[in-house]
């Protein structure tokens, strides 16, 4: 990882945004370096901000009931934890097989 850094800088020499709060006969320590970007999420990125506002209305507890009492009239059949897990372990043994 790349790293510059510049001791005594002149307050001057900076961006008007950077220079707020520093006296403007003042020196400063310029650290640069680049961000590890595989550990940062990808909406924080600038591109990214008009998606990282939207977000979808917090669900009601009446709704949530709804969903739950919809779900359980759905015809869907219920399994026990050990028929998941079963099922689970057969579907992740056909790829040791091959």
């Amino acid at each position: 990882m790349n790293k510059i850094v510049l001791e005594h800088y002149p307050v001057s020499k900076l961006p008007e945004e950077l220079r707020q709060g520093f006296a403007a006969s003042a020196t400063v320590k310029v650290v640069v370096e680049e961000e590890n970007r595989t550990d940062a999420s990808p909406f924080t990125y600038p591109g990214f901000a008009k998606f990282s506002d939207k977000q979808p209305p917090a669900m009601t507890i009446e709704e949530a009931l709804e969903n739950v009492r919809r779900s359980r009239e759905s015809d869907r059949p219920s399994v026990t934890t050990e028929e998941a897990v079963a099922r689970i372990r057969m579907l992740r043994d056909e790829w040791d097989d091959e």
